[in-house]
Parts: structure tokens; C-alpha cells; sequence
């Protein structure tokens, strides 16, 4: 047992070495690479054979050997027949995971200008969409690239599988049709903006804070300074301004919506949101996939961002760690 102790801390110490070593010239070449451009590709499934080649293998695994190759040769002839018919209508599918601050945005973008480049007007655009929201100006901006799709007469068709919420509903709302699963979170529709206030502290500290600003309103709420009644109003303003343009841009995808219903703050289920006409139907992105595979062909367009080496070294240094605290909990 002692020796067992003994072995973990020498693994243990080795680690923290490893991890520093590791942390420090992720760092360095982080830095190092700071002011270079990061590059990426876009990447081209074909989601639809996918789709077809599993659901086949499937099938093809619950027969028994003798009725396997009667119905691959059956597959095969099928395969020749679809070859010579007229191409069959595309998909374009495209994923959007958005974190606060919405950077995943920038992938989007290229997203969107790949398929508006290639896609003939009438053609459907499915974005698998998730995100609670976030950054005005980040989430207005995806907003922004999915119009484009509309705007190239493209349809688009929104799912949520998980959440839509907020600058998450501000995206999903471009849609011409949104579905959504049956306990996925829709709505909040409202602004929100919180930030700590440290004056009384550094009052009590006897630190003195200044702030000198150019024009009455140029800071309105301060994170170290004493804040004002009027400030605290105008602040409010503001948040006022945004969300009325969040209904505005609402409205003008939904004009059906009472927005004195749903522009309150509030989120629901897909479940009650389809009653309030947030959505349009209730399902996942899977099956609405599955649906079609095959009568589309699909293809599911990504942007992958390459990560630089100090990206790379401290994601393996963080899973080292991880793994020798693993090994850790799991001595007797």
C-alpha cells in the first residue's frame, strides 16, 4: 500500500512538470504566433449518403448470409438505376453552435458565402442551431448571414434540437420554418446586461478611482466608480432601445406574433412555444434529415478554424493533467 502512495506521488510531481513544461511553451509559441493570421478550410460532407449507408448496413446486418448477398446484389442495381436519373434536389445543412460572445459567427460567415455562391434560388438551407444566446452585436450579426440566405432566395429551415434563446431565437426567427424538439428551450425574447460594482470596497480600502470621460453620456455605469441614479437611467434606456429593435427584428419575420406575449423575457418549451407561434413544429433535426435521404442529396458545409500550436499543446497538456488526476482518484 505504502509503496502504491509512493508511485502515485512520484507520477503526481512528474505530471506537474510535464504539465508546466508543456503550459509554458504552448505559452511561448502562442505568443510567438500572435499576430498571424489564423486559417481554416471549408470542409464538404455528403451527409445524405451517410445517412443511406448506415440505415443499408443496418438492414443488411439483420439478414443471414445467403439473403446479405441477395440484397447487396439488389443494393447495387439500385445504385445503377439512381445513377442514371436526374439529379435529385440538394440540402445544404449547416451547424451553428454559439457560445456569449459568438464568435463561431465568423465561421458562418464563410458558411454562408460558400452556399450563396453555388445554390440556385428554391433550394433549402437546414441549420442545426443551438444557443442560449448572447453578444448583441455578435448575434445581430449572425442574424445578418442568415438573411443572406433568404435574401439569395434560398429557404431556410431552422431546427433546434436543445436551445434557442435570446441572440439564439434572434438568429432562428430569420428562418422561413422553424422546428424544434419537444423539450427544447425557445424564446427570451429581452436584453440583460450585469456587471459587479467595486466602489464601496475600494472606498473602504481608501482607493481613490477616476474616470475622465468626453461627453455626458460616454459612460453611464461604471465597475469602480460610484454610480448615479441618472446614469443608472440612461443605462436602462439603452437596454430599452435594443430590445425594441429585437421585436422590431422579430416582427419582421413573425408579424403574427403578439409580441406583449412573448417579448417579455420569458422562454418555453417547444411544446408551448409552437402555441404562441414561435414555432411551427415540433421534431429533430435528425429525423427531418432521415426523412429526406433518399430523395435529397445533402451536404453538410463546415468552416474548421485550424488551431495554431499553442492551441494544440495546451489542449494535450490539459488532458494529461486530467488523466494523472484520474489516476490519482482511482488509487486504493
Amino acid at each position: 500500500m505504502e509503496m502504491m502512495y509512493e508511485l502515485a506521488a512520484f507520477v503526481l510531481k512528474a505530471g506537474i512538470v510535464v504539465f508546466a513544461v508543456m503550459f509554458i511553451a504552448g505559452f511561448l509559441v502562442q505568443v510567438s504566433q500572435r499576430q498571424k493570421v489564423r486559417k481554416g478550410e471549408l470542409v464538404i460532407d455528403r451527409l445524405s449518403d451517410d445517412l443511406r449507408d448506415g440505415v443499408e448496413r443496418l438492414r443488411l446486418e439483420l439478414l443471414d448470409k445467403k439473403q446479405r448477398k441477395k440484397a447487396q446484389k439488389s443494393l447495387k442495381q439500385q445504385q445503377k438505376q439512381l445513377a442514371k436519373e436526374s439529379p435529385r434536389k440538394r440540402i445544404f445543412v449547416i451547424d451553428f453552435k454559439g457560445g456569449v460572445d459568438a464568435n463561431e459567427v465568423e465561421s458562418l460567415r464563410r458558411e454562408v458565402n460558400a452556399i450563396v455562391a453555388v445554390a440556385e434560388p428554391g433550394e433549402q438551407v437546414f441549420v442545426r442551431l443551438e444557443s442560449p444566446g448572447g453578444a448583441v452585436d455578435g448575434y445581430g450579426l449572425g442574424a445578418a448571414q442568415l438573411a443572406r440566405l433568404r435574401d439569395a432566395e434560398l429557404e431556410v429551415i431552422v431546427s433546434v434540437d436543445k436551445v434557442a434563446a435570446s441572440g439564439g431565437y434572434m438568429m432562428a426567427v430569420v428562418g422561413n420554418h422553424i422546428q424544434a424538439a419537444p423539450f427544447a428551450f425557445i424564446g427570451s425574447i429581452g436584453v440583460i446586461a450585469q456587471l459587479p460594482n467595486f466602489h464601496r470596497w475600494l472606498k473602504k480600502h481608501d482607493v481613490d478611482y477616476e474616470q475622465i470621460t468626453a461627453g455626458e453620456y460616454k459612460r453611464t455605469i461604471s465597475v469602480f466608480g460610484e454610480n448615479t441614479d441618472e446614469g443608472r437611467r440612461k443605462f436602462k434606456e439603452e437596454l430599452e432601445s435594443i430590445h425594441r429593435q429585437f421585436k422590431t427584428h422579430v416582427q419582421r419575420y413573425r408579424p403574427n406574433l403578439d409580441l406583449n406575449k412573448v417579448a417579455t423575457g420569458e422562454y418555453w418549451t417547444a411544446q408551448e412555444a409552437i402555441e404562441y407561434g414561435l414555432v411551427d413544429s415540433i421534431g429533430t433535426s435528425d429525423a427531418w434529415l432521415l426523412a429526406r435521404r433518399e430523395s435529397h442529396d445533402m451536404f453538410l458545409v463546415r468552416y474548421i478554424q485550424k488551431k495554431n500550436l499553442g492551441e494544440r499543446v495546451g489542449r494535450h497538456a490539459v488532458a494529461t493533467l486530467q488523466a494523472l488526476t484520474n489516476f490519482m482518484h482511482k488509487q486504493p
